[in-house]
């Protein structure tokens, strides 16, 4: 009997451990299994480079270099506008008046507070001189003396402010007439006569047609386009045949905040008379040609406010990010200008999903 028990008790032992060992094999089998890699499947392309010179074709106007928005120095109600738009103007010539009773008032207090100081003066140097031999002589005290010489002193400093206020007032005489600072044709006028101007206020707006520029105004999205050294064709949209060079002057640091877009000016050469003031015209040319790789926008993420994409190495399949240069966003598609060399593989879809060394599968590449 005990020795049937002993048996029992191996039969049973061996059980226990055949079943320890299998549930052993069983959790490293899921080991094997929770750690075999993440295989994502992406859609690529293959990158080609192409070559694109940089460009533009723009429509804008032409404006005058030199334009000037004169207004009066002084406020009160205009009496006369001598000019309208499309007169020729000289410099110095006037061009608007406002009424001046206030100014030869003016005029007439600080002359009559001139001609006061100057009898003070004409009062105390006398006496200051008559003094002073007294003094030498010792007909008299030094306090005397002072006060002669503080009298003779403030009345030479009340007729030097008095001169001030009527040379102040002279000024404001000459303020209420508005000439022209230098030569030109007037584009704008702002008042009419009898109207109330404030000082400062735009009257008449004066520009010089002998220096004439393109405008144009420049996308965000193209502003990469435009070197320094941009050389631009110029012609007139009303007549193609009529045209002209000219090469970038200046190039506005922000946008416009209604068509956010930059404001890029041009310096004609030699502009034909036929490409008046405010002309529409056509601006168009090339610069430096640069090697592009084109990518469609899924492709592109940013990562540290930089842009990215990801790279698949053909002989692992893992992939890798690489930061880019964008030249430009058109429409449907991105741009590179640095970062792609040709025959890349960029991954186009599931981006966001991948992480630096992960395996991937190749699906069909992405339409172009």
């Amino acid at each position: 009997m005990q020795g049937l028990q002993k048996i029992g008790y191996r039969r049973g032992g061996t059980a226990a451990m055949l079943l320890v060992t299998l549930a052993l094999l069983g959790a490293c089998e899921k080991k094997e299994e929770a750690a075999a890699p993440v295989i994502r499947p992406v859609r690529t392309i293959t990158a080609e480079v192409q070559q694109e010179a940089s460009g533009i074709a723009l429509t804008g106007e032409i404006k005058a270099r030199q334009e000037s928005a004169h207004g009066f120095r002084i406020g009160g109600q205009v009496v006369a506008r001598l000019v309208d738009v499309g007169d020729t103007v000289k410099k110095d010539q006037p061009l608007a008046r406002i009424d001046d009773r206030d100014q030869k008032n003016q005029i007439r207090a600080a002359q009559a507070a001139v001609t006061a100081a100057r009898a003070e003066v004409e009062r105390a140097k006398p006496q200051e001189e008559r003094q002073r031999q007294l003094l030498a002589s010792g007909y008299t005290t030094q306090v005397q003396y002072d006060n002669a010489l503080k009298l003779l002193r403030s009345a030479e400093a009340n007729l030097e402010s008095a001169s001030s206020s009527l040379k102040l007032a002279q000024d404001q005489l000459k303020y209420t007439v508005l000439a022209a600072e230098f030569d030109g044709v007037v584009t704008a006028t702002g008042v009419e006569a009898g109207q109330v101007v404030q000082a400062g206020q735009m009257v008449v707006v004066v520009a010089d047609p002998d220096q004439r520029e393109a405008v144009v105004g420049v996308p965000e999205t193209r502003m990469r386009t435009v070197p320094p050294d941009f050389r631009v064709d110029v012609e007139l949209v009303s007549n193609p045949a009529i045209k002209t060079t000219g090469k970038l002057r200046e190039v506005s640091p922000i946008a416009d905040p209604v068509t956010r877009s930059f404001t890029v000016k041009v310096s004609l050469d030699n502009p034909p008379p036929e490409m008046r003031l405010g002309s529409t015209i056509r601006a168009s040319g090339s610069g430096q040609v640069a090697n592009t790789v084109s990518l469609p926008p899924s492709a592109v993420f940013e990562r540290d406010k930089k842009p990215m994409v990801w790279v698949v190495n053909p002989a692992d399949k893992t992939v890798a990010m690489k930061p880019i240069v964008v030249l430009r966003n058109d429409t449907d598609r991105i741009i590179v200008s640095e970062g792609i060399a040709s025959g890349d593989i960029v991954v186009t879809a599931g981006v966001m999903k991948l992480s630096p060394g992960q395996k991937v599968a190749l699906q069909a590449p992405a339409a172009k």
